[in-house]
């Protein structure tokens, strides 16, 4: 994508089922399960680089011990910095006398993240300041193990304001406003009633308090706790929590928004956000990783017994086609595909857009995770090419010379690197006239490839959101090549309503599909479609979210996708560029075919799987009218 924007967290997950010893003897150190949680973040970096978190957490630690331990950081490079403080606590713990870092009972003792279990996460900000207080994992903590809870997600809830309206109502008061702290809270609320109920089941039964511990822990039901605890959440997530005592889970929304998936023998349980980066750091087959289905929970309980558990009745799936498009790593078999696929189902109106002109036509792509797409264009460009010269070999009926034959099957597409990521804009560069500046050249292109006036350049790209760079940067230095035009061509459709599932794309007046709309009803004197919307919005606002409708569709109905393309083009094109320019995009059907089981596709269609999302749309309107910049959530 050439345009960055921040989305969707990681998560990272281990359980060791084996003593520590066991991993001394067969893998020659203890550290196995946290060099594990080490390479799951590094596999998973691109998820998140605002901040990072790990947890480590001893089961069988006896009182008086520190069994919980985390470290979290926002530096430039916090997985280097998060490991970095894990080593120098290392280093402090050996310095004490009999210190022995090679023997197994004196490492789990004494030095922290010497655990069975481990969580972490990379966290991509789309709500707060990058402070380490949002930093997860998030803590909850009380002398009884069992009421201890720790977590850490990938989630974006819609209706952060019912949930924090409901803690109240249970008598709570919450440090802070945030999805993050009402999920904590609420899961935190329902644990200590379970805790309660087994204490005063127990206790009537004649335990001791000291007694009583250990059979809340043994029974306490996780199932049960993650059904109440999740029943209002209208949003997408995928949740990874430990309990003091040794459970773990994992719990996925029930439309399969947010992706998990893991990979269990009997050695360790593992879960990640995703499938490559579990088959790279286990070295396991793809048929060997399962998902976690959308509405259920991996249950890990202290003894080591695994269960997927339904926790809500799930819905029609809608996982994130943007982690087809984008965000997921390009190494996942399926995903692979799909991205090629991408590609090769824009091939007819690409051919269409350049007339069929070979000759003076080059096709490239821009850098760097477009790169699959564009060998799925070739692949189809190559495949008319084929069928195209059979054809015209068959119309001569034997009539052709050997030179003429050979001239036609040696017909073959230009491809060549035009584009060259030069440039990584820091976030330091804060006025928006150096920013401007830098953006320009966050793109070089290779020179001396393209006739003057004479060549047309195709270049795909993953997608286009605000069209920012495209304008500033990259029409502009192709422009510099002399092409007669450039078409610049995206593999996903035109992006034209906000994301609340974890996306940062909240506001409507960051998308140019959007602004081109809007342009086009003032260009054609339908102002009046923009206030009748603005009123309809306004008269839901104090509706519930389940009595939304999303009239912000109502903005583009007058439109065609093609005529709301012609007018990005406009918008986008820089006022000095003398190439011609077109902007195509994919449609929402071909995008459909590509990605069949991810069907996500509420930021190209409006069509929300959870009632909060129309909320979110509607109220990202207003805010437009009435020129607030705030999160519409």
């Amino acid at each position: 994508m050439s345009e960055l924007i921040k989305h969707e967290c990681g998560i990272a997950l281990i359980r060791l089922l084996k003593p520590l010893e066991y991993y001394k003897e067969k893998y020659g150190t203890w550290e196995y399960g946290l060099n594990k949680l080490y390479l799951l973040m590094e596999k998973q970096h691109n998820r998140g680089q605002d901040g990072v978190g790990i947890v480590s957490l001893k089961i069988n630690l006896g009182p008086g011990n520190e069994y919980i331990h985390r470290y979290r950081s926002i530096k430039q490079s916090p997985i280097k910095d998060v490991f970095d403080k894990v080593n120098k606590s290392y280093k402090k713990a050996l310095k004490a006398k009999g210190a022995d870092i090679d023997n197994n009972d004196w490492a789990y003792k004494n030095l922290p993240f010497s655990g069975e279990l481990y969580l972490g996460h990379l966290r991509y900000g789309t709500f707060g300041r990058n402070s380490i207080s949002f930093v997860h994992p998030v803590t909850r903590q009380n002398n009884w193990k069992s009421r201890n809870l720790v977590l850490a997600g990938n989630f974006n809830l819609t209706n952060t304001d019912e949930l924090f309206q409901r803690l109240l109502e249970l008598g709570q008061h919450p440090k802070a406003y945030t999805d993050t702290v009402t999920v904590l809270e609420k899961v935190g609320h329902f644990l200590d009633e379970a805790n309660q109920f087994l204490f005063r089941k127990y206790k009537n039964e004649g335990y001791s308090n000291e007694e009583i511990s250990p059979l809340i822990e043994e029974n306490l039901d996780l199932q049960d706790i993650l059904e109440h605890a999740s029943k209002d959440w209208d949003g997408g997530y995928a949740i990874a929590g430990l309990i003091g005592h040794g459970d773990a889970f994992v719990i996925r929304d029930p439309w399969g928004i947010r992706p998990a998936h893991y990979y269990s023998d009997d050695e360790i349980v593992v879960v990640a956000s995703e499938r490559p980066v579990i088959q790279t750091v286990m070295n396991v087959s793809y048929n060997a990783i399962c998902e976690i289905k959308p509405g259920e929970a991996l249950i890990v309980k202290k003894d080591g017994r695994i269960s997927n558990e339904m926790i809500r009745v799930p819905h029609k799936r809608k996982s994130c086609s943007f982690e087809r498009i984008y965000f997921s790593r390009g190494s996942d078999r399926d995903i692979y595909r799909e991205r090629k696929e991408l590609g090769n189902l824009l091939t007819p109106i690409i051919l269409e857009t350049v007339d069929y002109d070979f000759e003076n036509t080059v096709f490239s792509y821009i850098p760097n995770t477009s790169e699959t797409a564009f060998y799925g264009m070739m692949k189809g460009i190559r495949e008319y090419l084929v069928d195209w010269k059979i054809q015209h070999i068959k119309e001569k009926n034997g009539s052709l010379t050997d030179e003429q034959i050979k001239e036609i099957i040696s017909i073959e597409p230009r491809m060549e690197k035009i584009a060259i990521k030069d440039v990584k804009l820091r976030t330091f560069i804060a006025d928006d006239a150096s920013r401007d500046d830098l953006v320009a050249h966050v793109y070089d292109v290779t020179y001396g490839i393209i006739k003057n006036g004479e060549d047309t350049l195709v270049i795909i790209d993953d997608s286009i959101v605000r069209g920012t760079t495209l304008k500033n940067s990259i029409i502009k230095i192709l422009d510099r090549l002399s092409p007669k035009k450039i078409i610049v061509v995206s593999s996903a459709p035109q992006i034209r309503y906000p994301d609340c599932y974890g996306i940062d794309m909240a506001r409507l007046d960051k998308f140019i599909a959007f602004n081109a709309a809007i342009k086009l009803l003032e260009d054609t004197g339908q102002q009046q479609i923009i206030d009748e919307v603005y009123k309809k919005c306004k008269e839901q606002e104090n509706l519930p979210k389940e009595e939304i409708v999303n009239y912000v569709k109502e903005v583009y109905r007058p439109f065609t996708d093609e005529e709301v393309s012609a007018k990005i083009t406009e918008l986008l094109k820089p006022e000095d560029c003398k190439a011609e320019v077109e902007i195509v995009y994919q449609s929402v059907e071909n995008l459909h075919k590509a990605c069949p089981n991810d069907n996500g596709d509420w930021y190209f269609t409006g069509d929300y799987p959870t009632p909060g999302g129309n909320r979110v749309v509607n109220a990202s309107f207003i805010n437009f009218i009435e020129g607030k910049d705030r999160r519409a959530y």
